[in-house]
Formats: C-alpha cells, sequence, structure tokens
C-alpha cells in the first residue's frame, strides 16, 4: 500500500506547509491553508542520479555541455499566428492566436467567457479541420442550445461557393441559396482529466478550449474539483499535452470576489496570456483586457458588444464613450485615454453640489477614486475653489477605467464646470497630468493621442508645454504650464488674475 502524507497549500498563492495555520506563511493571507492528502507519486525526488566527483579532485578536463546550446546556434524560427475571427480578440493576443500556446481567460460570471469562446471555436472550425470545445460545465445539448441562439455550428456559404457546388461537384444541384455546411467543431462534455487528456491525444486539434478549468478532476488526487491542488495540476497536465502536441488551449477560470482568477497564482504563471473579461454585466459593452503576454504587449483592450445574438466587434470604439456631442451640458470635459497601443476619447462627466451632509461625499465610476481627492486638494489649495464643502461626483461615460494619470487635467476642467455652471467647448480635448503644485505635465504617447482626436473631428487640444507638437494635424494646439492657465483656457469669461465664482475671488498663486 502506497504511504501518504499530508500537506497544506495556500488557496492564494499556492504554498506549502507540513503544518496548519491561521495565516499563511506565505502571502499572509488568514484561513488560506487547505489540507491535502499525496500519495506516495505526488512526493518529488531527485531520481537515482549521484556525481562522481568528489570535492578535492580537479577536473582535469576542459567542462563541456550535456544537453545545454549556445544561444548564438539557435535559430530564429517565425511562427505564423492563426486568425481567430475576431480582430479585436487577435488585437490583444498580440497579433492573432501563436499555436501551442495556453491562453487563461478570467471574469466575473455572466461577462460572456463562454459566448466568446464558442463564437471564436466556431470562426476558427471554418477554416482549420479539428477545433475541441470541451464542456465541463453543461451537457452537450446545453451547449448545442446555446449555440443555436448564437449562431454557431453552420455557416452560410456564398454563392460562388454555391455555384461550384452546383456546377463542378454535381451536388446539392437541388437547393438555394440557403444551403449551409457544417464547420469541423467537435464538443466533448467530461470533467474526468484523464479522459480530456486521451483525446487532445487522439483527436489532436488545433484548437482546444477548456470551459472551465476549476471543474476538472484528476481522480489521482483526493481533493474536491476546484481546490489549490486539483487547478494546478490539471493546467500542469494540459500544458505537457499542448506544448508536446503543438495544441493552442483556452482556459476558462472562475474569478474570486476581488476580481482575480480564482486558485494559486502559479496558475497564472504556467500559461502565455492571461486575459480579463471586465465591465457591467447590464450594459452592453465588454472589455477584454491582456494582463500577461509573452507574444505581445500587455495592457491591450479589445472592446465588444453584447446584443441579442451574442458578441459583436466595436470598430470605433472612441464614438462608443463618447455622449452625443450636440447637446451642451454644464461639467463635461473630453480625454482622450491610452490603453496599450490603442487611443480611445473618453467623455468625463463631473457634478458638484452643496453637501447635506456633516462631510462631503466623493464618489466615482470608472475613474480613480485617490485621483479624485488628490485634484480636490489641489484645486482648492492652488486655485482658490473651495471644494472641501461640497460633493463631488465623477464619472466617464459608457463606464470605461481610466485610471492613468493623463485624465487629471479634463477631469479638473469638468469639476471646474461644473461649479461653475459652465459648458466647456465640445470640439476640445484635455491631456495632461496635474500636479501636486499645480503643475500640469507631459504624458506619454501625445502624438497618438492627438491623431486620434484630429480623426474624430475636434479642433483644439489643451496639452502641457515643454514638448514639439504636429502641426499637420489641423488642431489647434494650446500649451499650458498650470491648471488655472488651462482653466481660462477651456472656460470661457475667465480671467487669470481674478474670478468671481459665486461671489468668491480666486486668485492664482505665486
Amino acid at each position: 500500500m502506497a504511504k501518504t502524507r499530508t500537506v497544506y497549500i495556500c488557496n492564494c498563492c499556492g504554498a506549502e506547509s507540513s503544518q496548519w495555520f491561521g495565516k499563511c506563511p506565505s502571502c499572509d493571507t488568514y484561513g488560506s491553508l487547505e489540507e491535502v492528502i499525496l500519495n506516495s507519486n505526488g512526493n518529488f525526488s531527485r531520481g537515482g542520479w549521484q556525481s562522481n566527483a568528489r570535492p578535492h579532485q580537479k577536473n582535469v578536463t576542459s567542462p563541456q555541455p550535456r544537453i545545454s546550446v549556445k544561444f548564438s546556434d539557435i535559430k530564429e524560427e517565425e511562427q505564423p499566428r492563426m486568425n481567430s475571427g475576431y480582430q479585436e480578440l487577435d488585437r490583444v493576443l498580440g497579433g492573432g492566436i501563436v499555436p501551442g500556446s495556453l491562453v487563461l481567460i478570467g471574469g466575473d460570471p455572466g461577462i460572456g467567457k463562454s459566448t466568446l469562446l464558442l463564437q471564436t471555436a466556431n470562426q476558427l472550425a471554418i477554416r482549420f479541420p479539428r477545433i475541441l470545445y470541451v464542456s465541463a460545465e453543461e451537457s452537450g445539448q446545453q451547449v448545442k442550445l446555446r449555440a443555436s441562439r448564437l449562431g454557431v455550428g453552420v455557416i452560410e456559404e456564398d454563392e460562388e461557393d454555391l455555384n461550384h457546388n452546383h456546377n463542378g461537384n454535381g451536388h446539392k444541384g437541388n437547393q438555394t441559396n440557403q444551403d449551409y455546411s457544417e464547420p469541423n467543431l467537435y464538443v466533448l462534455a467530461e470533467t474526468d482529466l484523464e479522459e480530456i487528456l486521451r483525446e487532445l491525444e487522439s483527436l489532436k486539434p488545433q484548437v482546444a478550449i477548456i470551459d472551465s478549468i476549476q471543474t476538472l478532476h484528476f481522480a489521482t488526487l483526493n481533493s474536491a474539483p476546484g481546490s489549490v491542488s486539483q487547478v494546478r495540476e490539471c493546467t500542469s497536465a494540459l500544458m505537457q499535452v499542448a506544448k508536446r502536441e503543438g495544441i493552442t488551449l483556452f482556459i476558462v477560470g472562475h474569478v474570486t470576489k476581488e476580481g482575480a482568477i480564482a486558485g494559486p497564482r502559479v496558475l497564472e504563471h504556467l500559461v502565455d496570456t492571461v486575459l480579463y473579461f471586465e465591465g457591467d454585466r447590464y450594459a452592453s459593452h465588454r472589455l477584454l483586457r491582456s494582463v500577461k503576454n509573452r507574444f505581445g504587449a500587455t495592457h491591450e483592450i479589445g472592446i465588444f458588444e453584447m446584443v441579442d445574438h451574442g458578441l459583436d466587434e466595436v470598430s470605433n470604439p472612441s464614438e462608443l464613450f463618447l455622449s452625443s456631442r450636440d447637446e451642451l451640458a454644464p461639467g463635461t470635459a473630453t480625454i482622450v485615454s491610452c490603453e496599450g497601443t490603442r487611443c480611445i476619447v473618453v467623455e468625463l462627466q463631473a457634478l458638484v453640489s452643496p453637501t447635506s451632509y456633516t462631510s462631503p461625499r466623493r464618489s466615482t465610476t470608472g475613474v480613480d477614486y485617490n485621483r479624485l481627492q488628490q485634484i480636490l486638494a489641489v484645486l482648492e489649495k492652488r486655485v482658490g475653489i473651495p471644494l472641501s464643502k461640497l460633493d463631488a461626483y465623477v464619472a466617464s461615460a459608457g463606464g470605461l477605467g481610466v485610471e492613468e494619470p493623463a485624465a487629471d487635467l479634463g477631469m479638473a476642467i469638468a469639476i471646474v464646470a461644473s461649479f461653475r455652471d459652465r459648458t466647456v467647448d465640445p470640439r476640445t480635448v484635455l491631456i495632461g497630468e496635474i500636479g501636486l503644485g499645480g503643475q500640469v505635465r507631459l504624458v506619454s504617447q501625445m502624438e497618438l493621442r492627438l491623431k486620434e482626436a484630429a480623426k474624430l473631428g475636434f479642433k483644439r487640444a489643451i496639452v502641457p508645454k515643454g514638448q514639439t507638437y504636429p502641426s499637420d494635424l489641423g488642431l489647434e494646439i494650446l500649451c499650458v504650464g498650470k491648471v488655472i492657465d488651462a482653466i481660462v483656457l477651456a472656460i470661457p469669461n475667465q480671467s487669470s488674475s481674478s474670478v468671481d465664482i459665486n461671489g468668491d475671488s480666486i486668485v492664482e498663486d505665486p
């Protein structure tokens, strides 16, 4: 009978301990250690290798590599990427799907992970002979019902292919232009890891989708599905088969209450790419964000819209996050945010009103709460606007998360415009970071931001000074050094030395 031993594994960081603690010794998380029973096969050993060299003996022969090779001897082989059928997904992956890679996708329940992967599997099955969709949470009939609603499983042939089939091949001659052909999409409803591995080695698909990793079960381990040991071992086994057979794997992972992918952090270290599906499940648009990517840039985003037949790509995301510029409203300003290599024009909305509480409320939607607190303090100290006894609410149109400092200037102008009940020219964009001294600082990728604004028809741009900007964009570039200068340019009927705001005089600090 094989000997067993008990270890305690942290479900947050994956650290092992020989005894139970209330707090993980590695990551200091309380109540995260779980008991796992391992047999003798689960122990790591060094095998039977023993060195013949003794410490006092000198190596008389020159050192020679056994299996390692020189870095200069490795040949550069450019591996062609596979087109997923969705340009937004290809952008996030770095230009397409890399054969033999592992992609982990996480997101809140109901956000659209399975919908996107099922639609992607259908697009890939049109062009590749074997695509496998492993459903560990639903039966084959449930997947079929969902696929029918999304239009997955059959593809309509175009007129040229139909004429070729009618005239050249001699079959389907009695059918009309509504002929269909079946894509090469295989479905496996299974939770046993060993059965899934056998199917992968037998079918050898170009792409396989595992939905989801938390429901797979490895019979050798005694722990329940979804535990730390099960998730880690199942992912490791899938990775070995994928790398050996050259199979691209898309793995769906559940998330915790904090929004991180459930299971140990080693799960994210094993895979090549980590994607997060973000967005309000009650809103129409979804954001696919790259957090880790060994084959491309990180923090790239792809934008989709949830419609009645599934997920559609958003070709021009700037229009999605811009409200109607025909109706002027006080307290709005337009910024240009950069996510990876993509620039998106976003409208910021602010509301400043007298408070009815002892301490004023500050609330944000889509912007950083700490940045709002800092900007309010700068406006009161450096500009003289009394905001300490006023409620302040700031939101980004469409709910896009804008975390970068380049949104500071637009946030400040929107707050001042709401305070004075004035409107900002809707054809003006504001780009810049605000320092604690009231300075407007430079941000990265200014030329890309200005090109995106010019493409959408903006006429003016208020930007930090200290850099040379292109003059052929059709934009009036206004450079400022302090936030008070930006307020004067953005909000009309205001002088730089003294401004009457509801009876209060505002004087610029020297």
